[in-house]
């Protein structure tokens, strides 16, 4: 009989590093790659796993976030299927979600509501493509309490992230230390780390049993990495994955093991500009392992225009349904749903949001421009950075971010 399975999906995170673009909307509700939103990449990696009953627990700015989930993912209900969202609902007293480990504490009806075997805890705000159920089957072969995704990364990187260091067999994990500069090296690669992806599978009891005691420890952060994975290996019954083991179905050798934590606005413009490259580095165009979300009735798009430098073209660019290129160039670009670069415009690896509209012979350059926003005709964004850092969000790469709805100076 297969095991059974509870899939909880922690998005509760405020996502500060990624303002404007969270100034009134969830971390995973952050629109991404065009057509879809952050958390659509873990739904959907669950989804084609097979794993069928999700919640999504939530907290700050969640109503976008939980608009999405409630329109998109509908499940068939007949053999008890649902991904639903479950906003903090102080269950255990007069208080918000302490930490992503008091959220489940909090959400434990949940989980005797479907008395699982097993429970799967992943992130909502990574960009990646994984099948689960690999994780889970070595999860239940090892007998271990936990099992934590690693993903290899070079030794010189390791205070950076959140390090898994295992024993001499490469699985058990010996120590769970957070951004380390003094990281040792694998068993079988000295010069490479793991890096926590932050995805957790769980047998049930321990999973319940360790939250429990670190409720009642008044000094922890109740953080399910920095409070209850190092709890779990100081027991000795925390056991690592490779991410790199993991097959995606239609995965090829470029894109398999891609992995991104979008957490920084560069990061996050970097994981766009993955998408874009003649081969890409993360490829969307997996149809053995799609990545699902809301498809409203948006016409295709549309290119207008040929006459002179009046020609409307996009190159090495993704552009979405709705959206109309009108006697403008497009080069390396994201380009939404129903977004409008009017004549003579021209966008160089740019990010636009739904509904952003280009002014004529406006240039925008190395920039994220959330939903709705006019560019009037012939500004400038990007061409002058200083001039930009006095009124938009320029980050330390060199991108200029301009929040939802912000007005756009000529």
């Amino acid at each position: 009989m297969a095991a059974k399975v509870l899939a909880i999906v922690l998005a509760g995170g405020e996502g500060k590093r990624l303002m404007p673009l969270t100034t009134d909307r969830a971390k995973p509700a952050v629109p991404f790659g065009g057509m879809y939103r952050m958390v659509d990449f873990v739904l959907s990696n669950l989804a084609n796993a097979g794993y069928l009953k999700i919640v999504v627990l939530t907290q700050y700015k969640s109503h976008s976030l939980d608009r999405h989930i409630t329109k998109t993912w509908r499940m068939s209900t007949l053999l008890g299927n649902y991904v639903t969202p479950v906003p903090a609902q102080q269950r255990r007293g007069p208080w918000w979600f302490a930490g992503s480990a008091d959220a489940i504490y909090q959400s434990f009806n949940l989980i005797n509501d479907e008395q699982p075997d097993y429970v799967i805890v992943f992130g909502a705000d990574h960009i990646y493509r994984m099948d689960p159920r690999q994780m889970v089957e070595d999860h239940i072969a090892s007998g271990a309490a936990v099992t934590v995704a690693g993903i290899r990364q070079p030794l010189s990187m390791a205070d950076q992230f959140g390090v898994i260091e295992v024993g001499e067999d490469g699985r058990r994990i010996r120590a769970f230390r957070e951004k380390p500069t003094d990281a040792v090296g694998l068993p079988d690669a000295p010069d490479e780390i793991y890096a926590s992806m932050g995805n957790y599978v769980f047998t049930t009891r321990a999973l319940c049993e360790a939250v429990e005691r670190d409720a009642e420890d008044k000094s922890s952060k109740h953080d399910m990495g920095g409070s209850i994975i190092p709890m779990l290996v100081e027991r000795g019954e925390a056991n690592v994955y490779d991410f790199r083991d993991n097959e995606v179905p239609g995965s090829d050798d470029r894109d398999r093991g891609y992995w991104r934590d979008v957490g920084t606005l560069d990061s996050f413009y970097d994981a766009h500009m993955d998408l874009i490259n003649v081969h890409p580095v993360f490829n969307l165009y997996n149809f053995d392992w799609p990545i699902y979300t809301e498809q409203p009735p948006w016409p295709p798009a549309k290119f207008v225009h040929q006459w002179g430098e009046r020609v409307g073209r996009a190159v090495g660019s993704m552009v979405s349904p709705g959206s109309v290129i009108s006697g403008s160039l497009v080069e390396n670009s994201i380009v939404s749903p129903k977004v409008r670069v009017h004549s003579w415009a021209h966008v160089e690896g740019s990010v636009l949001m739904e509904g952003v509209e280009i002014g004529r012979h406006a240039v925008i350059r190395r920039a994220i421009l959330d939903k709705n926003v006019f560019v009037p005709e012939g500004a400038e964004i990007g061409v002058d950075l200083e001039k930009d850092r006095q009124r938009y969000t320029v980050s330390d790469n060199g991108i200029v971010v301009i929040g939802k709805g912000q007005k756009v100076e000529p």
